[in-house]
């Protein structure tokens, strides 16, 4: 089976190679091609997996090429990890909405609709291309903002899209963990869109084991969203909500923190990760070492901002282990083995949330099998968790709105509408800031 993927020069590509290399039987992926635009990207992640493989007889095959058509051809699978002006065009995200007072972050607010508008016309060439070149190709998307990403995708893909993440994956783990149950044997119920969504309830052997948590305040301030969001304000909610909301909630604090922050979390990631590709262009380097080293400090410092503000302290160890790679396995041996399981992740609504309409993507868990995934009904939403949800929504439509016509008044409007942008005077600012810093929004007139 050969797996293409996209963003192959990307730093956590060897994540996914991980996984694959522990994978085992029938159906397997035995051929993997990295595709990306940077020949030296693809070469420094080239030289890790050959590390990787060392160890292992059978080990998928590598090929590397900056040839999307090439790439595309022949794949059973894509994994589509694409990130559209590089770390350097997330630094400048960050820095032009914390210049205006407002949040930067890559997904969520005024950094992600920029983040978005330049990536949805990207991957939606990409769609048509699997179309015509690997019409029976699945795609499973990690390019973040992957809600939106995924629901541009699906225009062109239909339900052959799907979109992952890996934060509702760990924080069913870290409930499920702390209250001692096999997170393995745990459903969890978890309704949103991407990075915007809330648990509420974790059953085990049919006994909804959330209640038990909101009421114990030690157990509910001893993990992770415990501590970022307060305990008070977890049971005011009685839902445990996704990290991300940290951002809505905390927002005020939030903004504060990034822009006294020495750097923002872009501009570490771009300054570490051009450190790492040099570092590995010596011949003498030992990459995958290299890579571990720089990954560990990499996840030890995610949402340090937030956690910072929240007094939250250190990450636990178990959650600087990844996950995303983990979920993209399970749902391909689910697809191709027809291996049926549960996952959590990004697809068309299908009548499973009745605020939204059918081909919005949102995140739920959903039912895997051969013929793909497949929502399970969930219960309506609160009326605060459906407020966020549809004014959310709401941007994502007019960012692909204004990706499909190239219309500024669209993307200001985009901007406007977000729950976390407070003027649209502030809007029509961080479109003119966007568009002087991104080249890859020239095409908003």
């Amino acid at each position: 089976m050969r797996l293409t993927i996209l963003g192959g020069g990307g730093f956590r590509v060897p994540l996914v190679y991980g996984a694959l290399l522990g994978d085992r039987g029938e159906g397997r992926v035995t051929r993997v091609v990295l595709h990306d635009l940077d020949p030296h990207r693809l070469s420094a992640v080239t030289r890790v997996l050959a590390e990787q493989a060392a160890r292992y007889a059978d080990a998928p095959e590598v090929t590397a090429t900056t040839d999307l058509d090439e790439a595309l051809r022949g794949a059973d699978f894509v994994f589509s990890a694409i990130r559209v002006g590089g770390l350097k065009g997330r630094a400048d995200d960050e820095r032009v909405a914390l210049a205006e007072g407002v949040l930067g972050q890559e997904t969520v607010g005024a950094g992600g609709i920029a983040y978005g508008l330049r990536t949805v016309p990207v991957a939606v060439d990409i769609a048509r291309r699997v179309a015509r070149l690997a019409p029976d190709a699945w795609v499973i998307n990690f390019t973040n903002p992957a809600g939106l990403v995924t629901e541009a995708m699906s225009r062109h893909l239909g339900d052959r899209v799907i979109g992952i993440c890996d934060s509702p994956v760990g924080l069913g783990r870290r409930i499920a963990r702390v209250l001692g149950a096999n997170p393995g044997e745990a459903w969890i119920d978890y309704v949103g869109l991407n990075h915007l969504g809330w648990v509420r309830g974790l059953r085990v052997a049919g006994r909804d084991e959330l209640p038990r948590l909101l009421a114990d305040p030690d157990l509910l301030g001893s993990f992770e969203e415990g501590k970022l969001f307060g305990v008070d304000w977890l049971r005011s909610l009685g839902a445990i909500p996704n990290e991300y909301l940290h951002y809505y909630y905390f927002n005020r604090e939030a903004v504060r923190a990034y822009q006294q922050a020495e750097r923002t979390r872009g501009a570490f990631l771009r300054d570490q990760q051009a450190q790492f590709y040099e570092q590995v262009e010596d011949p003498g380097a030992r990459a995958l070492e290299i890579w571990d080293r720089t990954r560990a400090e990499r996840e030890a410092t995610y949402m340090a901002e937030n956690r910072e503000t929240a007094g939250a302290g250190e990450r636990e160890a178990d959650d600087l282990s990844g996950g995303y790679e983990k979920v993209a396995l399970a749902l391909m041996r689910a697809i191709a083995r027809d291996e049926r399981t549960t996952l959590i992740l990004n697809v068309r609504n299908r009548g499973t949330l009745s605020v939204l309409d059918s081909e919005a993507v949102i995140e739920v868990p959903c039912l895997v099998d051969a013929n793909g995934a497949h929502p399970v009904a969930v219960d309506p939403l609160p009326d605060h968790a459906t407020g966020l949800v549809c004014a959310v929504k709401a941007v994502e439509r007019e960012v692909l709105a204004a990706a499909e016509s190239g219309s500024r008044t669209t993307a200001v409007k985009a901007f406007a509408l977000h729950p976390l942008v407070d003027s649209v005077n502030v809007a029509r600012r961080l479109v003119e800031g966007y568009a002087e810093v991104h080249p890859g929004l020239a095409y908003l007139r």
